[in-house]
């Protein structure tokens, strides 16, 4: 029997969200199922028992996966199986990542792994919301080492009010889109988009995900409570205090005067750092030569030595509120911008800020280029793509890429959420903005953001806003309420402070933010203060930008495709196809242009793309004359298709041919059609009519002839019908020569082989 344990968390709403142990997954350390709706994840979590020699970090890896069967679908592909994971799941993975990681204990460094997969996929509910919640309660269930639970979940804002885990269709209608990560007591993560929000706004809805997440966490501990989890015992480091303490009374001062001398190249900085502590080792092993443990001790001196070189630094900021390259708390390194610095691009900026440096490219396609998305729960198009490379050379490593990380992957995220969002409506463009960092030296996310505003104004692009970014920092003293914000932080900061927080935004609203807390007890007073700081900070670097290019190109490069989009009825996009895609194909070719068709409702929108103004009209030309509806009154010059006895067959628009009979040539009499016209020839024609039954085009050419001299045009003469029914007038007598006695439209003319029995019917038996 399987005795399973369940708890629930209902939302403010009335839906349940149920954690469920001891059913699946039972060889894990910890394994739950997750459930909300119809949407269910499978999260566990496996630690080593020991940790690996010399190992001084968490090697926690988070792996995010969804099947394809969750939703009952097929994967894409030949192989018709999952295989590495998409830029969606890694960043999903990445969330959870950020919110777990620096809740494992500083001295637990054993290799841990947590997987989640979705199992079943539910039309309505988003399975990124659950990740968080499912990653820490397999962690909660487990005996794995954790200070406290977690939890994630995400907030939008739809008519002024905030709601929790929304359905595809809320998030649909949001200005406002964030993930939280939370414990009971602090915010541990916070990531997504907006449309030009306040900072009391997003402030606000953090407060709200929080009081949300404070209830999954209680939830949690009760489950563990229930289970009787214990953790277990672990000793993964043997630490020397003797030799801590030495390390810090010998070298805090002397690395404290480095940082105080406001070394702004950072090579040169952290040259002087190693150069010290290099110096000192190199001392303790002369020192100690004869000690079997040496290398060990020379590892512990390295990791006292960092966390020396991190007090120094932090008491240098929190004293006399200097930094590392001699700024003030809320300055902005120097920033220079160029323009247009790519000839083959259709637009290109590289942006300075301080030692980080960004060069964009911005292109612009058809919809043939947009990116097809067909995920588990998500299928569609994507028109505005936007991709980050952080190549070796940038912080001076001597190496070659090896594929796209997932540190490109969330970064790039980062930005596009910055600006897609300022973009023009209905643009008919694909963009694709490319940006490759040449320099690092912190916020190189940020650096995309403003290098891709000034690109995509240099390549034309109609933004409603242009976009800039900072990165904040966080020193905090502990024991005491004293605390920098940092505006504009250096990769040092970053790596020695207790927040990194990114925020984007135009001269409105923000736009997208980022933020991982390190520290404990962090008060919404402090983050209100860091996102007034941004603001100020992002104001300043936008008016750089501005300096360099204030508004959008009047018009595209000369390399950039032109586009244009046109509508037809939805009926007619089969003729414009053509047969085998014969007809728009030949138009491309004729034209030298691009068409794609798309079905929008009862429409088809045709969107026409080629290397300037001429090709495009002669295409969409082309287009209108197989679209267009022949009008009665109308003259068309046509091409004649065929020939017959009664006729010629004349085409008066593309695919459109109307019969031109021989009564309506000339006013002339016309014996034979062949004697007055031929194949391929052109002639200029009337619509007279179409038949109501049929619909039948009529043609004439004789109404576009004076008449001749002399014509008189006699009445009809009432209609008598003969013993087998036909009229023995026939067709139209006006010829002034006595016209056709047959009639017009008799088709029993003997000398071209008619049907008689089409003019005189037999008489019915």
């Amino acid at each position: 029997m399987v005795n399973a344990t369940v708890k629930t968390i209902e939302l403010a709403d009335g839906r349940t969200i149920t954690i469920e142990t001891g059913k699946l997954a039972k060889q894990a350390d910890g394994s739950v199922v997750v459930r909300m709706g119809d949407t269910m994840l499978l999260a566990t979590v496996v630690s080593a028992k020991e940790a690996k020699e010399d190992v001084d970090f968490m090697p926690v890896s988070v792996d995010y996966r969804e099947k394809f069967s969750a939703a009952g679908r097929f994967p894409g592909g030949f192989m018709k199986r999952e295989a590495r994971p998409s830029d969606d799941e890694i960043l999903v993975a990445r969330l959870v990542d950020r919110a777990l990681r620096p809740l494992f204990p500083d001295d637990y460094h054993a290799e841990t792994a947590v997987m989640i997969s979705l199992i079943s996929s539910g039309k309505d509910e988003m399975p990124d919301q659950l990740a968080g919640l499912a990653a820490s309660a397999a962690i909660a269930v487990s005996d794995v080492p954790f200070v406290t639970p977690i939890s994630e979940v995400r907030v939008v804002r739809v008519n002024g009010e905030f709601i929790i885990n929304p359905t595809y269709s809320q998030l649909a209608e949001a200005d406002l889109d964030i993930m939280v990560g939370a414990s009971h007591d602090n915010i541990m993560m916070v990531e997504g988009e907006m449309k030009e929000v306040s900072e009391e706004v997003m402030l606000e809805a953090i407060k709200v995900a929080h009081e949300e997440i404070k209830k999954h966490c209680k939830v949690q501990e009760e489950l563990a409570a229930e289970l009787g989890v214990v953790k277990r015992e672990y000793c993964h480091e043997n630490n020397d205090e003797e030799l801590r303490s030495r390390v810090k009374s010998e070298l805090y001062e002397q690395c404290y005067a480095i940082a105080t001398q406001q070394i702004t190249n950072k090579s040169e900085r952290y040259g002087a750092f190693e150069a010290l502590r290099d110096e000192w080792i190199e001392k303790f092993k002369a020192e100690n030569a004869e000690d079997e443990e040496l290398d060990k001790k020379v590892n512990l001196i390295k990791r006292y030595y960092h966390d020396v070189e991190k007090e120094a630094m932090r008491r240098m900021i929190l004293d006399e509120g200097m930094r590392l390259d001699g700024r003030k708390t809320h300055e902005i390194r120097p920033i220079w911008g160029e323009v247009d610095y790519l000839p083959g691009a259709h637009g290109s900026s590289i942006f300075t800020r301080g030692e980080t440096q960004a060069l964009t490219s911005v292109t612009m396609g058809t919809k043939m280029d947009e990116k097809i998305i067909d995920g588990v729960t998500v299928q569609g198009k994507e028109k505005f793509l936007l991709h980050y490379n952080f190549p070796p050379f940038s912080v001076g490593e001597p190496k070659t890429p090896r594929g796209v990380g997932r540190r490109e992957i969330g970064h790039g995220n980062l930005a596009l959420r910055a600006l897609k969002n300022m973009m023009p409506e209905e643009f008919p463009y694909v963009v694709r903005i490319v940006t490759d960092i040449l320099e690092s030296n912190g916020s190189s996310s940020m650096a995309t953001v403003c290098s891709g505003t000034m690109a995509m104004m240099d390549s034309g692009i109609k933004m409603k806003k242009p976009v800039s970014g900072i990165a904040m920092g966080l020193i905090t003293d502990k024991g005491s309420n004293k605390f920098a914000v940092l505006s504009d932080i250096l990769g040092d900061e970053d790596h020695l402070g207790d927040m990194d927080f990114k925020v984007t935004g135009s001269a409105e609203g923000i736009t997208a933010t980022q933020m991982d807390i390190k520290v404990d007890g962090l008060s919404y007073e402090v983050l209100s203060q860091a996102l007034q700081q941004a603001k100020e900070g992002r104001l300043h670097i936008l008016g750089k930008m501005m300096e360099v290019i204030s508004e959008p190109r009047e018009d595209y490069k000369p390399n950039v495709p032109r586009i244009e989009t046109i509508q037809i009825p939805k009926d007619m996009i089969g003729a414009v196809i053509g047969p085998g895609g014969k007809v728009i194909q030949a138009i491309q070719e004729e034209t030298q242009t691009v068409i794609v068709i798309e079905e929008v409702g009862d429409l088809g929108m045709v969107q026409v793309s080629g290397a300037g103004k001429e090709p495009i009209e002669a295409a969409k030309a082309k287009i209108k004359a197989i679209t267009a509806i022949p009008e009665v009154g109308e003259v068309y010059t046509g091409k004649v298709k065929s020939v017959v006895s009664f006729g010629a067959f004349i085409e008066i628009m593309p695919g459109k041919e109307a019969l031109l009979h021989v009564s309506e040539m000339d006013w002339n009499r016309v014996e034979q059609a062949e004697d007055f016209c031929k194949e391929g020839e052109m002639m200029e024609v009337k619509l007279i009519g179409v038949d109501e039954k049929t619909g039948k085009l009529k043609l004439s050419r004789k109404v576009l002839l004076p008449k001749p001299e002399g014509y008189v045009e006699r009445p009809p003469r009432e209609p008598r019908s003969d013993s087998r029914g036909g009229d023995r007038r026939g067709g139209d007598r006006r010829d002034f020569r006595g016209g056709d006695r047959r009639g017009g439209d008799r088709r029993d003319d003997r000398r071209g082989g008619g049907d008689r029995r089409e003019f005189r019917p037999r008489r019915e038996e």
